[in-house]
């Protein structure tokens, strides 16, 4: 790293936001690869994002933007060195305006630091994912993030408005604006969205809120294997329901979370499945009933139906202990993201059935059922291991291979980082990856900002 550069950073930010021998933890997200940065830098604001951006970009040296750094594919990991540009400093709420329906924050604002101040005003910012405790609204952006309750509300983009972005030479663009509405020229603001950070680096984003609903419930269920639960979650919709969150978990993800909190009232037999609907207080009540006697119907045993706050998180709580449980068998956990069209969510059931008896892996299916998003974690001993490597890589291969056969994805809401970029070119057409290197040449010609990944 250049001397002269560092020194200029620390005159413009202060010594105390400009690292040159940074913790490790800014080496990675929580995914295995790491690099070394030669520097972190924290701005405070979007001058202060340009203004190392321009000079990195000026001096010919990669940054790497990083939020949270709760990632599951490598998406932050500074793989060419250079600078991690940290923006977990820029974390203030700046307004939440009760008459517009909209939040504007900075992207360091933890997910669930935002719902909490909107639910206060009674307002409703629905995107969940299931670090919204860890994660950050500016990563939530940046891989355009789900989480449970997107199949009725939708992801991350449906509920930005408008962005303010640095581009990788230090020029600063907005895009949308406050309205909920609008059509003036392309949308720049799905070309941010999910982009990796390759693109440019988010310091503002005004935020579509909707009402608070004033009633919700949920339903959580067992079924006597996964591939019953999966049959249960086609008549919900086939019964023409639309809930807020559609979850389900298989017996390997269930019976480890069993075993890691024993006094939790999970439900009996070899798979979950969890609903939550919510709205008006009568149509609540009349829809969890509903879908009680559909549940029965489709063969559901142990059902547990909670109307009231606490009740709801409390069956929420058996969701949220699926990847803790899974962590303490003592396996690491490959967790893929994949999607699968609604109407192979029975066939991809099978299909992990298949390939955890082919590979010898233990595999760990849960998710967001509802829109064929489901994680589909290969649990091995040692990661590290060249022939565990080997095995893994072949079984992910033959995932990938037959959800993209399927014309599902490889990805819905993780990102495609370095853990997928194996996959990239079988994901996409050439002409789309050529269309991706396209914008990133046209907005960064150099290369320079997170390079290493998948464009």
């Amino acid at each position: 790293m250049n001397a002269a550069l560092l020194r200029k950073f620390r005159k413009k930010l202060g010594v105390d936001r400009v690292l040159d021998d940074a913790p490790a933890v800014y080496a990675s997200d929580k995914w295995f690869a790491k690099g070394t940065p030669a520097a972190v830098v924290f701005p405070a604001n979007t001058e202060e994002t340009a203004f190392v951006l321009r000079e990195a970009y000026r001096a010919g040296i990669p940054v790497t933007p990083r939020g949270a750094g709760y990632g599951y594919v490598g998406g932050c990991t500074p793989v060419q060195g250079g600078i991690v540009l940290c923006m977990d400093r820029m974390n203030r709420i700046l307004e939440i305006n009760t008459r517009d329906f909209v939040a504007v924050v900075e992207p360091g604002v933890i997910t669930g630091k935002l719902q909490e101040a909107a639910r206060k005003k009674n307002l409703f910012y629905p995107p969940d994912p299931a670090s919204l405790k860890d994660c950050s609204i500016g990563g939530n952006i940046s891989t355009n993030a789900g989480g449970p309750r997107c199949l009725k509300y939708g992801v991350t983009r449906s509920y930005i408005l408008g962005l303010t972005v640095v581009l990788p030479d230090g020029k600063v663009v907005t895009c949308g604006g406050r309205t909920h509405k609008n059509k003036t020229g392309f949308d720049l603001v799905g070309l941010f969205t999910g982009s990796e950070g390759l693109l440019g680096v988010v310091t503002q984003a005004t935020l579509r809120l909707l009402p608070l609903p004033p009633a919700r419930a949920v339903l959580s269920a067992g079924f006597a294997s996964i591939e019953a639960a999966a049959r249960a979650i086609q008549d919900v919709f086939v019964a023409g329901f639309l809930p807020a969150a559609l979850e389900v978990a298989d017996e390997f993800t269930l019976n480890a979370a069993r075993a890691y909190s024993p006094s939790a009232k999970f439900p009996p037999g070899k798979a979950q499945v969890i609903i939550e609907v919510d709205g008006q207080p009568a149509s609540v009540r009349s829809e969890a009933a509903d879908l009680e006697k559909l549940l029965k119907k489709s063969g559901a045993a142990g059902i547990q139906k909670a109307t009231t706050p606490d009740a709801c998180e409390a069956l929420w709580g058996l969701r949220r202990l699926y990847s803790q449980s899974l962590k303490a068998t003592g396996l690491k956990k490959l967790n893929e993201d994949i999607v699968v069209p609604r109407g192979r969510l029975v066939d991809l059931m099978k299909f992990a059935a298949r390939l955890q008896k082919k590979y010898g892996f233990p595999l760990a299916c849960f998710g967001h059922a509802g829109d064929g998003n489901i994680h589909v974690n290969i649990m091995v001993e040692d990661p590290d291991d060249s022939a565990v490597q080997k095995k893994s890589a072949a079984a992910l291969d033959a995932l990938f291979t037959q959800v993209l056969a399927w014309q599902g994805a490889i990805t819905g809401e993780h990102g495609i980082g370095l853990a997928k970029k194996p996959w990239w070119t079988q994901a996409l057409t050439e002409e789309t990856r050529a269309l991706h290197q396209t914008l990133k040449k046209a907005l960064d010609p150099a290369g320079l900002l997170n390079p290493g990944k998948f464009v």
